[in-house]
C-alpha cells in the first residue's frame, strides 16, 4: 500500500502564490475592514476584469471572502470583500502578530454585513482609494500611509515624548477621533492629514464640535496636520464655513465636496480643497499647510479591532 503524502498546508499554499499587490490588498482589508470590487480595481489593477479574476483566485484560496448587500430599491451592490481566515493568518504572520482567533474572519464578516454605518465606512475608505488610484496613474505620487479610525481610539494615542502629559489620559471625548489619516507625497514633498468623512446626516453642531477637538489637539501638541472635511454638497460646505467664520482657528481645516469632485472628475489630490479662514480659492492636497515635522517618524499604528471599533 502506498504511503499518502500529507495534504499541503493551506497557509503555505496561499503564501506560495501571494504577490506584492495581494499583500497590499490583504493589509488594507485587515486595517480597513471592507472594500468593494470597484474600489480594489481602481486602486490596484489595470482593469476591472483583471481585478475580478484575481479576487476570485484569492477567494478560492480562502484569503478573502465576499458578500453582496441588497439595494433598497431592488438589485444588489457590487461584491464587498473582507478577509477570510487564511487572510488573517497571512497578515498576522507577515506582521509578527501571532495567530489570530480561529473565528476572527467569521465574526468580522457578520459585524460588517449588519453594520448600519457601512456606507460611511466605505465612503471614508473611498477617499483613500481615490488617492491610491491617482498615484497608480501619476508618476512621482504615492499614498505613503493610510491609517484607519481604529488607530486613534485608544487614550494617549496622540501623546509624543516630551508632550503634554494630559494627553496620556485624554480619551475620545476630549480629543478627536478622525475617520482616517494619511501621508500624501508628490515629487518628494509630503503632507500628512486627518480625514473627517461627512455623509450630511449629522447636525452641523457635530462638525463644529469636531473642529473644537482638533483645536484642543493643536493647543496641546505638535499635531498641526490639515484636517480634511469631505462633505456631500456645496450647501453643506458653505454652511460649515459660515459657522466657522467667526472663530480664530489655529487648526488647519480644509473642505471639499462630493458634488465638486464629481463635476470636475477630480481626485482628492487635485485642486479641490478650500481652507477655512481668509484663504482664497482652492488648493492641491500637497499644498495644504502644516507645521509638524515628526510625521515621518511618529505615527499611530492601527490596533486589531472589530468593525464596530472595539479592540480585538
Amino acid at each position: 500500500m502506498r504511503n499518502r503524502l500529507p495534504a499541503p498546508d493551506p497557509l503555505l499554499r496561499l503564501q506560495a502564490s501571494i504577490t506584492a499587490r495581494d499583500d497590499r490588498l490583504l493589509g488594507w482589508l485587515y486595517d480597513h475592514g471592507v472594500l468593494t470590487t470597484d474600489q480594489i480595481a481602481a486602486a490596484l489593477f489595470p482593469s476591472l476584469d483583471f481585478a475580478q479574476r484575481r479576487l476570485r483566485r484569492l477567494t478560492v484560496l480562502r484569503a478573502t471572502d465576499r458578500f453582496r448587500p441588497n439595494r433598497a430599491d431592488g438589485g444588489s451592490y457590487p461584491y464587498h470583500y473582507v478577509l477570510d481566515q487564511l487572510g488573517y493568518d497571512h497578515v498576522h504572520a507577515q506582521r509578527g502578530l501571532g495567530r489570530p482567533r480561529r473565528d476572527q474572519a467569521r465574526r468580522r464578516k457578520q459585524s460588517l454585513t449588519a453594520r448600519p454605518d457601512l456606507p460611511h465606512l466605505l465612503g471614508g475608505n473611498q477617499v483613500f482609494i481615490d488617492l491610491a488610484a491617482h498615484a497608480r496613474t501619476h508618476p512621482d505620487t504615492v499614498l505613503d500611509r493610510w491609517q484607519p479610525a481604529s488607530a486613534f481610539h485608544e487614550p494617549g494615542v496622540f501623546y509624543r515624548e516630551g508632550g503634554n502629559p494630559q494627553m496620556m489620559v485624554h480619551g475620545p471625548k476630549g480629543l478627536p477621533r478622525p475617520d482616517g489619516a494619511g501621508v500624501w507625497t508628490e515629487h518628494g514633498r509630503s503632507v500628512p492629514f486627518f480625514l473627517e468623512y461627512d455623509t450630511g446626516r449629522e447636525r452641523l453642531d457635530i462638525l463644529t464640535e469636531k473642529v473644537a477637538k482638533y483645536e484642543r489637539l493643536y493647543a496641546m501638541s505638535t499635531w498641526a496636520w490639515p484636517v480634511l472635511f469631505h462633505l456631500p454638497s456645496a450647501r453643506r460646505e458653505a454652511n460649515l464655513h459660515h459657522r466657522l467664520a467667526g472663530i480664530d482657528l489655529t487648526a488647519i481645516i480644509a473642505t471639499t465636496t462630493a458634488e465638486l469632485r464629481t463635476a470636475l472628475d477630480a481626485s482628492p489630490a487635485e485642486q479641490v480643497w478650500q481652507l477655512c479662514g481668509p484663504s482664497v480659492g482652492r488648493h492641491l492636497l500637497i499644498n495644504l499647510p502644516y507645521t509638524d515635522t515628526h510625521h515621518d517618524t511618529v505615527f499611530p499604528m492601527p490596533t486589531p479591532s472589530e468593525p464596530n471599533g472595539r479592540a480585538a
